[in-house]
C-alpha cells in the first residue's frame, strides 16, 4: 500500500481533476522544481490528473541531500508511485527529466505497466554518445555562464547572490546526474515514445532526438518546435497542445 504523506512528498497536484480519466506526471530539467510544470497542469485540468515531480533538495525539500544519479533518482520516484498506477500513465519528462522519466518508465515495465506514451523532451537520446560535458565540474562562474547560453533561467536569479547561494549546489549535482547518465544498452520501451527538441537546441539536435526511436519497440514520433533548448518556455501553448490531444485521445470512446 502506497504512503499518501510519501506521495504529496514526490508529487505536486496543483489543480485537483478528481474524474480524470488519465494521469500525467512531469519531469523537472536539471535546476528545476515542480512548479515549472504548474502552467501545464493548470491549462490540462479535467483532461488528465497532471502531477509534477518535486527532486530533493530544492523549495520545501531543501533540507534533504540532492541526488547525483538519474538511476537512483528514478528508483525513488517509482519506489513511491504505488498509488499513481490506477490510470492510464504517461510520463513528460525534459532535458534531464527526459532521461529520469525513462528510467522510471523501464521501471514500471519491468513491473507489468505499460504506459500510455513517454514524451522525451529536450534530451538525446539513451543511446547517442555522451558529448563530454562536464558543466559539473566547472566554478560557480562557470555554471551561471552555461545558464545563461541556455536562456532557460529568470536573469533576476542569476543576478541575485542570495538565491545563486542556494541554488547552485542543485544545479551542480543535477548537472553531474545528467552528464555522468550513460544509458543501458539495448534499452528498449514496450511503449510508445515522443521526442521533442527545438530546432536551435544546442543540447539535443534533431538527430539525437530521432534516435529515441530505437528506445522503443511502438510508435514512435517526432515534434520539432521553433526555439533552443527551453522551447517549451518559448512556446508552452504548442507543447500543451500536443499533450493535449494525447490526452483526448486516451479519454475518447474506443
Amino acid at each position: 500500500m502506497s504512503d499518501p504523506n510519501i506521495e504529496k512528498l514526490w508529487f505536486r497536484r496543483f489543480q485537483p481533476s478528481p474524474q480524470a480519466a488519465s494521469r500525467l506526471i512531469c519531469f523537472p530539467h536539471a535546476g528545476g522544481s515542480a512548479v515549472y510544470y504548474r502552467p501545464v497542469a493548470l491549462r490540462l485540468a479535467g483532461r488528465a490528473d497532471v502531477l509534477a515531480v518535486q527532486y530533493p533538495g530544492r523549495q520545501d525539500r531543501y533540507t534533504e541531500p540532492c541526488l547525483d544519479d538519474v538511476r537512483e533518482l528514478a528508483a525513488q520516484v517509482h519506489r513511491v508511485m504505488g498509488g499513481l498506477t490506477d490510470l492510464p500513465l504517461t510520463l513528460f519528462g525534459h532535458s534531464m527529466g527526459a532521461s529520469v522519466a525513462f528510467e522510471v518508465a523501464r521501471l514500471l515495465e519491468a513491473d507489468g505497466h505499460r504506459l500510455s506514451r513517454v514524451f522525451a523532451s529536450g534530451r538525446r537520446a539513451p543511446s547517442r554518445p555522451h558529448r563530454g560535458e562536464l558543466v559539473h565540474q566547472r566554478d560557480d562562474d562557470g555554471i551561471v555562464a552555461e545558464l545563461k547560453d541556455l536562456s532557460g533561467t529568470d536573469p533576476a536569479i542569476l543576478a541575485d547572490p542570495e538565491i545563486l547561494r542556494m541554488v547552485l549546489p542543485v544545479l551542480r549535482s543535477d548537472y553531474r546526474a545528467a552528464e555522468t547518465y550513460r544509458g543501458t544498452p539495448g534499452a528498449v520501451l514496450t511503449s510508445p515514445i515522443t521526442a521533442l527538441t527545438g530546432d536551435a537546441d544546442p543540447q539535443t539536435p534533431i538527430p539525437d532526438a530521432e534516435a529515441w526511436a530505437e528506445h522503443t519497440s511502438a510508435d514512435f514520433r517526432l515534434e520539432v518546435f521553433p526555439g533552443g533548448h527551453f522551447f517549451l518556455t518559448e512556446r508552452p501553448q504548442d507543447v500543451i497542445s500536443l499533450l493535449a490531444d494525447h490526452l483526448d485521445a486516451l479519454g475518447a470512446p474506443a
